[in-house]
């Protein structure tokens, strides 16, 4: 991940969201146990950080660990908030010699005291990079997201700082955990699965949806350019007619 090369294509998304899935069935194929494929998933996050960066990709947002995984027989999600610990630590110092910027997006009430505390030393350790921004989630889920944004309204409701009628979607998108931020223009799902499982569910409502059967460990940097490239044929419309946008791109 060091000395990464800056060349950008025609056209690359500011926001790439990814469901990073298939490392249990990564590892079963190989009659491995199911946290040697999260392992591996580790190198694959490098390898997409890399052509990230290498692309001027601004934000990348890595859907790590979701608020249904807690129902994961016990001994997995065990090693996987070890490993999670494990990277915070390893992985903080490179990511901001590199100028990354790390921020972790969900409930972290359910983690440990450690982890938590891990979760803030590594934030604080890139706190003020410019480069790259990186966001995890983890316990994180799209409907609890939704519902905390509305949570903060109505407090402000409450408080008669709003009126019910101030509320817009404009006003309820910044109070996202991801509210600061462009939102997702690329979402990509490794593993073979179509869904997104309640993934970003506000923020990916416009994104450009590009799934592939890699299971997440295999997903290195050419199987990364290729999603970006088939991004960048794409023709993004936003309710309007093609004809609409192509004059538009002439002017």
């Amino acid at each position: 991940m060091d000395k990464f090369k800056t060349a950008a294509p025609a056209v690359v998304p500011r926001h790439v969201a990814i469901i990073m899935d298939g490392n249990n069935r990564w590892a079963k194929k190989r009659l491995l146990p199911g946290i040697a494929g999260h392992k591996a998933g580790v190198d694959a996050v490098r390898a997409v950080i890399e052509v990230c960066v290498e692309a001027g990709v601004e934000v990348l947002t890595l859907f790590a660990f979701s608020s249904e995984n807690w129902q994961r027989p016990a001994a997995e999600v065990g090693a996987l908030m070890e490993l999670f610990l494990a990277a915070l630590r390893r992985e903080a110092r490179r990511l901001s010699e590199n100028g990354i910027c790390l921020r972790i997006i969900g409930d972290r009430s359910r983690f440990s005291p450690e982890l938590q505390a891990a979760m803030r030393e590594a934030e604080l350790q890139t706190a003020g990079q410019k480069g790259l921004l990186l966001q995890v989630a983890a316990n994180y889920g799209g409907q609890w997201d939704i519902a905390q944004a509305a949570q903060r309204l109505a407090r402000e409701v409450q408080a008669g700082h709003l009126r019910p009628d101030d509320i817009s979607p404009q006003l309820l998108q910044g109070c996202l955990t991801t509210g600061d931020q462009p939102l997702p223009d690329l979402c990509i799902r490794t593993g073979g699965d179509h869904r997104i499982s309640n993934f970003l569910l506000w923020q990916l409502a416009y994104a450009e949806l590009y799934f592939t059967d890699l299971y997440w460990p295999d997903f290195k940097q050419e199987a990364m350019r290729q999603a970006l490239a088939d991004f960048a044929s794409r023709q993004r419309r936003f309710g309007k007619t093609s004809e609409q946008v192509e004059a538009e791109a002439r002017t």
